[in-house]
């Protein structure tokens, strides 16, 4: 259960330990409908994240390990996407999360206890919370464009 765990916890928020970008690799063989190509997933890959074409999103579709969208063969194609971070790439909020996490399902499962479980899964939910604002806490912030409002507001 632990891999599972570990992998759902790693895929719950856009951790920038376990993120990362690829140029995917077109596929020769066109989509069979609705799509004009075919992009190879990153073989890492345990959750997409954004497809993009020159830093603008584009439309896609994720189809077992390939990527459909609408680009031209001369567009280069960047996937951002998360990948399974080995424990020692952890940072210590996220390590603490995943204990809680586990510590609730071997409550239940070892020693069967469901008011322990249930204190265990708040204590998950908690350490959970404090790594995803540790986590927002790790890049610049991002300023909010405020010019198409204040031309509005003026006019």
């Amino acid at each position: 259960m632990y891999e599972d765990m570990a992998r759902a916890a790693l895929t719950n928020n856009r951790w920038r330990f376990a993120s990362d970008q690829e140029v995917l690799s077109r596929l020769v063989a066109a989509p069979t409908a609705r799509w004009s190509a075919a992009y190879q997933k990153p073989t890492e890959a345990i959750m997409i994240s954004a497809v993009t074409v020159n830093d603008n999103l584009i439309q896609y579709d994720s189809y077992g390990s390939k990527i459909y969208c609408n680009e031209g063969e001369s567009s280069e194609v960047v996937c951002d996407y998360i990948f399974r971070a080995n424990e020692p790439d952890w940072p210590p909020y996220f390590v603490v999360a995943v204990e809680y996490v586990m510590a609730a399902v071997l409550a239940v499962s070892v020693a069967r206890d469901p008011q322990m479980a249930q204190l265990m899964e708040a204590k998950a939910d908690y350490q959970m919370r404090q790594a995803r604002l540790r986590e927002s806490q790790s890049q610049t912030t991002r300023k909010l464009n405020t010019s198409r409002f204040i031309t509005e507001r003026r006019s």
